[in-house]
């Protein structure tokens, strides 16, 4: 399994902390789902007793703490808020988001690799919520990030991989890069064919904190990446536009 800036993670999923229906069921969901790394929001942990006991549990997990800049639109407020979140968790990485579309919270690709470099010079390690360009990937590598997270699809939406291809491409251009799926994954299913791509792990939050049954979900997200990992490792066949018989020929009786 790849490292992500010296971590080999036990599992590759990475689980978001938002949106779930109470603090018992995220645990006990995080639990089921056997995550590595737990996504948080700067503004999750305050200085109420509700934000201390959040950021308890969290540590009681023992997990890899990823603090996110979520709800950014500039340099500065990310950057800001990088600062203020490695100062709490006490963390050097940071999962950089800076949102450039207000509908499609599509990353705001230009400000997105200034940051990483501002960031990366401050001594983060920098994990960029970014598009599957491959342009903008070299160029957040060139900034100094080890780790790049293109999209699936936009965040929350369910849609699962909207681009397959672009998202193989960014595989095969980036061999050495540790690649997360970040976004847009609904269903287990979405997250094995991730995995199948490839790519070393996936970020969710919304498919498991939303679901019915939270815990149920993330026991399948579990199961999904795992199998989907295995899948990858196997090498498996290539698809095919006609058929090929399984059971061989050789050997047959003929009747005449």
């Amino acid at each position: 399994m790849r490292a992500f800036y010296g971590t080999t993670l036990a599992n590759p999923l990475m689980l978001g902390t938002a949106q779930y229906p109470s603090p018992a069921i995220l645990e006990a969901a995080f639990r089921e789902s056997g995550a590595s790394v737990a996504t948080v929001s700067l503004r999750r942990e305050g200085a109420d007793g509700a934000g201390q006991t959040f950021w308890s549990m969290i540590r009681d997990l023992g997990v890899h703490v990823l603090p996110n800049t979520a709800g950014c639109h500039t340099v500065k407020e990310a950057v800001t808020t990088a600062h203020m979140a490695r100062e709490i968790f006490d963390t050097p990485w940071i999962k950089l988001e800076l949102i450039g579309h207000t509908d499609s919270l599509q990353p705001e690709v230009f400000q997105l690799v200034e940051a990483a470099t501002v960031l990366t010079e401050d001594g983060f390690q920098v994990f960029p919520y970014t598009t599957e360009d491959l342009i903008v990937g070299e160029r957040l590598l060139a900034a100094g990030c080890e780790v790049l997270m293109p999209w699936g699809a936009p965040i929350g939406s369910g849609r699962g991989l909207n681009n397959p291809y672009a998202l193989r491409a960014m595989r095969a251009e980036f061999p050495d890069v540790p690649l997360v799926v970040d976004a847009g994954i609904g269903l287990p299913s979405h997250a094995a064919q991730a995995m199948e791509l490839g790519y070393d792990a996936v970020l969710l939050n919304t498919s498991v904190a939303r679901a019915g049954d939270p815990v149920a979900m993330a026991r399948a997200m579990m199961g999904a990446v795992e199998a989907g990992a295995l899948a990858y490792q196997a090498d498996p066949i290539e698809a095919r536009d006609m058929a090929e018989a399984s059971t061989p020929v050789i050997g047959k009786a003929f009747l005449t």
